[in-house]
């Protein structure tokens, strides 16, 4: 009921009993019925918590607060691979091959409140991946990494809130370098990246704008030893990364939200080093436009779907995901 409700029968109920007596309700007692409580719900509260929600990225937890989040990711890609193969002494051969991969994401992402503005993270992914048109299959560990993010300067009502972060990847999952590229499918990139940026939000009550801005290094990979078109490979230099998104959340009740992004990546072209020759690979841009719902199942939980596209021939094709909250007794911070 509203406050308006709430006023309107506080006075039907004053008028119906007449005059005040000493052992009944008084004016005072209304009006602090009516007035508001800490824990009543408040706009811009929930704005921050849909927000939160929606782009975990921009999350930071209070010193010593720790959270656990379950997400599901599902991609299809689909493409046509062209390779280039030495049949003979300076012959070369023109192969292509068309391949659907299905790539199904249980990730498990940890952060933990270093300071009030400082949160460390650590996501573990475990990757299933099907190629429905070579009929190859695997499931392992995808690459872990690790994150910091920092808000440097205090939040100010009616100014955008900076976050700072630093990423690190580390390549845990099966590389596409030590596999055989014919008969078996890779869960990783197969080397280190280093990632820096810095994101922003701006709170215009019922909406959240948000953006943000980064680079990755890639490390370099030596000692390969892999046959690729006829040639032995020995080192690769991934190349740099350069990603930009933006999007805005909003809150349409404090129970429903929904959030619209659009994230870039534009890669270098890469350079592959082969025991007779150093070629070099396309650049490559990848662009996502990406749409969430969110759903309060609790006073403190929300759940968010997601489905999304890609826009242009490096991206997936179809981007479905889910995340949620994990209770975990003794893993909140007392």
């Amino acid at each position: 009921m509203g406050v308006r409700g709430c006023a309107w029968l506080a006075m039907l109920t004053l008028l119906a009993a007449g005059p005040v007596m000493a052992d009944e309700p008084s004016v005072d007692d209304a009006r602090e019925a009516l007035s508001k409580k800490e824990d009543d719900a408040d706009s811009t509260k929930a704005l921050e918590e849909v927000f939160q929600a929606a782009e975990k990225s921009y999350t930071l937890l209070k010193k010593g607060e720790r959270t656990l989040t379950y997400g599901f990711d599902y991609s299809l890609t689909r493409d046509t691979l062209i390779e280039t193969v030495r049949t003979g002494n300076n012959v070369y051969s023109v192969i292509g091959q068309s391949e659907a991969q299905h790539t199904f994401t249980n990730s498990f992402t940890f952060d933990y409140g270093v300071w009030d503005n400082l949160t460390f993270s650590v996501r573990l992914p475990f990757v299933a991946k099907y190629d429905t048109e070579r009929d190859l299959n695997v499931y392992s560990l995808g690459d872990v990494s690790a994150s910091l993010r920092w808000q440097p300067w205090a939040s100010l009502r009616g100014r955008p809130v900076t976050t700072l972060y630093a990423t690190l990847g580390l390549p845990t999952g099966e590389s596409p370098y030590d596999i055989n590229s014919d008969t078996d499918l890779s869960t990783g990139n197969g080397y280190y990246s280093l990632g820096f940026g810095a994101n922003m939000s701006y709170v215009i009550d019922p909406v959240v704008l948000f953006g943000s801005l980064g680079y990755t290094y890639n490390l370099p990979i030596h000692g390969i030893h892999q046959v690729r078109g006829g040639r032995l490979l020995e080192g690769v230099d991934p190349g740099s990364t350069f990603n930009f998104s933006m999007g805005f959340a909003y809150a349409l009740s404090y129970d429903v939200s929904l959030a619209a992004s659009y994230q870039m990546a534009h890669s270098l072209a890469p350079e592959f080093k082969f025991s007779d020759v150093t070629l070099e690979g396309r650049e490559q841009t990848s662009s996502v436009m990406n749409f969430s719902l969110g759903l309060r199942t609790s006073p403190e939980h929300i759940v968010n779907i997601n489905a999304g596209f890609g826009m242009t021939e490096d991206s997936p094709d179809v981007l479905l995901g889910l995340s949620m909250p994990l209770d975990i007794k003794g893993l909140k911070a007392p």
